[in-house]
């Protein structure tokens, strides 16, 4: 099953690419993602945001300080891994590698659950990250590719039914 997972969101990954990628840009997917949180009541963090600074955050209601550091921590995984947080997690899970210290990502940092999203840009690469945090890690990835989807204007890349 996590194979299928891995594959599925390294699908999603090639292909939610963007054309091009500035603050208006940020804020564009920063506001879908919080429109999709905001109608089911998901009391979700949502930062974007590249190494040098943040281009976009919100909470939403029910949201607490621990989800915007979940975000942060999320973020800060696929900025180090260029790569989904969620992806990233199963990919050490798989090699029997644990967070720290073999993978080198100290928990006070990193997270390996879903909600970590790339920002990346055709001919560049990934630039910034999205991180989502306040649901279960599945539901958490599934805001960030499924409004990310929907911004880039193309029906969101399914991850496998058994979930």
């Amino acid at each position: 099953m996590s194979d299928d997972l891995i594959a599925a969101t390294a699908e999603q990954e090639r292909q939610l690419v963007l054309d091009r990628f500035d603050e208006d840009t940020a804020f564009s997917i920063g506001c879908s993602i919080r429109e999709r949180a905001f109608s089911v009541n998901a009391p979700v963090a949502i930062e974007i945001r590249s190494m040098a600074r943040r281009y976009f955050f919100t909470t939403l209601p029910g949201a607490t300080p621990e989800n915007e550091d979940w975000a942060r921590r999320k973020g800060n995984t696929v900025l180090r891994t260029y790569k989904s947080s969620m992806r990233a997690g199963l990919e050490y899970q798989r090699e029997g590698r644990p967070q720290w210290p073999d993978v080198g990502l100290p928990y006070s940092d990193f997270v390996l659950h879903g909600g970590g999203f790339p920002v990346t840009v055709k001919g560049v690469g990934v630039i910034a990250a999205i991180g989502v945090s306040g649901l279960p890690s599945i539901e958490d990835h599934e805001l960030s590719t499924t409004s990310l989807a929907a911004f880039l204007g193309i029906p969101p890349v399914p991850l496998p039914p058994e979930l």
